[in-house]
């Protein structure tokens, strides 16, 4: 370990040294001009910088891959600089002899390795010009961001060419945008050449928004909405001008009438106006605060309605928590696992037979490139219209409350622009081999972690073979080491001083960090071990560790959690603590410190006086949960839930929500507990490591898991469900539960939801007759009861275990409810 530790400081003495001596032997250039006859080197990448006056924007060579470097003007203020301009984002020069030179004749020129051009401005306004003898040619970063080239002639300047005119994906404020200019998205946010979408005025005098993919052949506009015509979204095509600009207080303006403010309009801030790699085009204002660019207006809100982003024969699905996912529809897999606008592409051979059969998905279409379109046929006429064209890939089918004169039919030749939204009224139906369907199994190929909106993130890569080292160099070199050795002597003293008397605290500076950002205590291995005898008084178990009862040695007894099966460095765990750190709410267990050394993570939380809710539904501790304190229960696990969904600053499911997992505090309060976990569990599986395999415990686990479908904040309101039907009852799910993991069908609500409806079939006045049939018969013992209240309850948890999820409500909406009931405001719902 010793050995490891030297070797890394001395290679940092060696790079301190490298940068030192550079800076010794040249001189670091805070210009925003470069004068006619100069350039600026990719070699001095960090010092051969155009700097504007007001310090807000650089000039010069910037990184984009390894050994590839882009001409850019980027941001300077905000924490990671922002890319606004670049000259050659689709062919990057090399790190090595590459240089911007301006030469003698006014020409800005771009030279690769080998002297190779590989963009120029193509302006020569002193070459055989007789008025122009001694004209002097500057390139100036202006501090609107704005690369000038320019020169005073008879005492006025005269523009040859700027950057404002050629934007990539970047406008900035008061950058007119004309027929002539449009934006290209970048393909990724670490590749940074041209990607799969364009804004710019189409024929028709139209701001658009269009994807164009990687097939030629599959090009479609999608903003504004295609099926719309330019009056009903508010443009008008009778101008001429085409132009748009917006300002620094945030208003934009076309001639063809788009015209929106920014949410801060009125503020004088730095903005940016970018196409984004996910397509939609978005304002941003910098938080000059904390360095960073807030969205002030976007142009689509619904991310699925954005063209290509999940590529053909795949759909799109958006959740409110996980973000935009993309999964392949069925009997299709992921062609480029770098780049979702690949799409997907079929599993077996395609043979047009007419021993092919469909597949349903449900709330789903596929927009554009219909084969036909028939109206007021059935769904079997429709079938029967694409079974009779060798090239359809599927139907789309839209029948109005059922009215068969209603009806749409459309048969697709191409499977593209796929969205699957719960509220859309129509179904599409895949086109499959009739022998892979009888033995389907539904699965996801999506990335439920898409925020990047594609499974991959790619650095674009371009390396060239080292050049040949002359003569000359080396005396550079020599002699810049010479002048450097007495600097390398003093960084060294340095260095050993700051790393010997450093040594010790290194460890202790997370803990601190963490401690001041989430006001939560670091523990040693020692202390817990102290606290808990040795880890010898257990408590429980499960949700990835066991729990311990511990005194700490303030006094505090607290409960402490030993988590097993974690992967994963100090400093991912510790970004995941701290998350989970920064939650607070009434119904959620308080953390109040962790431990992490080497192998041995820990938790440590409030210790609940009453234990689970599953120790007080036994036989022997039931009878103290009278109807008052289960429904009080049933309301305080809703609200910590819904808190966990849409209140915290960055969205947590739960995964194992069950009665071991909510605690009773001395007034027999529910506190829901392992929260997060699943962010720390298993962190080294290949795809999201939190929703890579199954979770949760049977009998409390939603379908979705087990069928590999998309999991959204649904699955923790069918837990929630099942905890429910188990207070109420008294009967546990997972002695009722079948679950059959083999692939079939099973049985999918279990039995204890099963017998609970069978029940509660009938009119109200029925099953409020029956309800004693139902009720855990400790609530019979204590008598008083409220029917009304009990039947709300059941049939809100009835509803939560729905095997469709988009039926069932969210975590908010079922705290809305069971608060009206409270409020005896109730109006029955089911």
């Amino acid at each position: 370990m010793n050995q490891i530790l030297h070797k890394n400081v001395l290679y940092f003495l060696i790079l301190l040294f490298v940068q030192a001596t550079l800076c010794s032997s040249t001189t670091t250039s805070t210009s925003n001009t470069l004068k006619q006859g100069s350039s600026l080197s990719v070699e001095k990448a960090d010092t051969d910088i155009l700097v504007s006056s007001n310090g807000d924007f650089s000039a010069g060579f910037y990184p984009v891959g390894e050994n590839a470097f882009c001409f850019s003007v980027w941001f300077t203020k905000s924490s990671v600089p922002t890319i606004v301009w670049m000259a050659n984002r689709d062919q990057p020069v090399n790190g090595r002899g590459s240089k911007l030179l301006l030469t003698e004749n006014g020409n800005l020129v771009l030279l690769d390795i080998g002297r190779d051009q590989v963009w120029s401005t193509d302006t020569t306004p002193g070459l055989g010009n007789r008025f122009c003898a001694g004209l002097v040619v500057k390139l100036q970063l202006h501090d609107s961001g704005n690369l000038v080239l320019r020169s005073a002639v008879f005492g006025k300047h005269v523009t040859y060419w700027e950057s404002f005119k050629f934007p990539t994906d970047t406008l900035l404020p008061n950058q007119n945008f004309t027929m002539n200019t449009n934006l290209v998205s970048s393909k990724s946010q670490t590749n940074y050449s041209s990607g799969y979408y364009n804004f710019y005025f189409d024929d028709d005098n139209i701001l658009r928004l269009r994807f164009q993919g990687p097939d030629p052949l599959v090009s479609s506009v999608y903003w504004p909405a295609p099926w719309l015509g330019p009056f009903q979204t508010g443009r008008f095509t009778y101008n001429n001008t085409k132009n748009a600009v917006f300002t620094s207080t945030g208003d934009f303006a076309s001639s063809d009438n788009l015209v929106f403010l920014s949410s801060d309009y009125g503020v004088k801030v730095n903005r940016r106006l970018t196409l984004d790699t996910d397509g939609n085009l978005r304002l941003y204002s910098f938080d000059i605060e904390n360095k960073t660019w807030n969205v002030t207006w976007q142009a689509i809100s619904i991310p699925c309605s954005i063209h290509g982003i999940c590529g053909p024969n795949s759909m799109c699905y958006y959740d409110h928590v996980l973000g935009r996912s993309c999964y392949c529809v069925p009997g299709y897999k992921v062609k480029n696992s770098s780049d979702w606008a690949f799409g997907c592409e079929p599993e077996f051979e395609w043979r047009y037979t007419r021993d092919t059969s469909f597949h349903r998905i449900a709330n789903a279409e596929f927009y554009g490139y219909d084969k036909f379109y028939y109206e007021n046929l059935s769904l079997k006429q429709c079938k029967e219209q694409c079974l009779n064209v060798s090239d359809c890939k599927g139907i789309q089918f839209h029948m109005s409350n059922n009215n068969f004169q209603a009806s749409r039919c459309y048969t697709k030749h191409l499977l593209v622009n796929g969205a699957h939204t719960s509220s859309f009224p129509g179904d599409v139906y895949i086109r499959l081999p009739r022998a892979m369907i009888s033995s389907f199994q539904r699965k996801n190929e999506g990335d439920h972690n898409c925020s990047s909106s594609s499974p991959k993130m790619v650095m674009l890569q371009r390396t060239y073979n080292k050049a040949k080292e002359n003569g000359r160099l080396k005396v550079f070199v020599w002699m810049a080491i010479a002048l450097g050795g007495m600097e390398l002597v003093l960084i060294s003293i340095v260095l050993c001083f700051l790393y010997l008397t450093r040594k010790e605290s290194r460890d202790d500076s997370h803990g601190y960090t963490l401690a001041a950002a989430t006001r939560f205590q670091k523990f040693t291995y020692a202390e817990l071990r102290k606290a808990t005898a040795g880890f010898r008084n257990s408590v429980g178990s499960g949700g990835g560790g066991t729990v311990y009862r511990g005194v700490l040695s303030d006094g505090r007894v607290a409960a402490i959690k030993r988590l097993t099966d974690t992967t994963g460095g100090e400093a991912e765990f510790l970004a995941e603590v701290s998350t989970i750190g920064r939650l607070n709410h009434m119904n959620l267990i308080e953390m109040w410190g962790y431990c992490v050394e080497g192998q041995n993570k820990m938790l440590v939380y409030e210790y609940m006086e009453h234990g689970s809710l599953a120790d007080n539904l036994k036989s022997s501790n039931s009878i103290v949960l009278d109807w008052e304190k289960r429904f009080a229960i049933a309301m305080g696990t809703s609200k910590g839930l819904a808190y966990l969904h849409d209140e915290c600053l960055e969205w947590v499911l739960h995964c194992d929500v069950k009665p071991e997992n909510i605690l009773l505090d001395s007034n027999y309060n529910p506190k829901v507990a392992d929260f997060g976990l699943s962010k720390l569990l298993n962190r080294g599986e290949s795809l999201d490591p939190s929703f890579s395999r199954i979770r949760g415990t049977r009998g409390y686990m939603a379908p979705e898991w087990v069928y590999n479908l998309p999991i959204t904040s649904k699955v923790d309101v069918y837990s929630y469900g099942m905890v429910v039907l188990e207070l109420v009852t008294g009967r546990k799910s997972t002695d009722m539960q079948i679950y059959d993991y083999g692939g079939g069908i099973g049985d999918q609500h279990g039995r204890l939801v099963t017998w609970v409806r069978e029940k509660m079939n009938g009119e109200d006045g029925i099953f409020a007759s029956r309800i004693e049939e139902i009720i855990d018969p400790t609530m019979l013992e204590l008598g008083e009861f409220d029917k009304d209240k009990i039947i709300i309850l059941v049939k809100l948890a009835l509803q939560c275990v729905e095997e469709d999820k988009d039926v069932r409500p969210t975590m908010r909406q079922v705290v809305e409810m069971l608060q009206c009931y409270e409020d005896e405001r109730a109006v029955l719902f089911y």
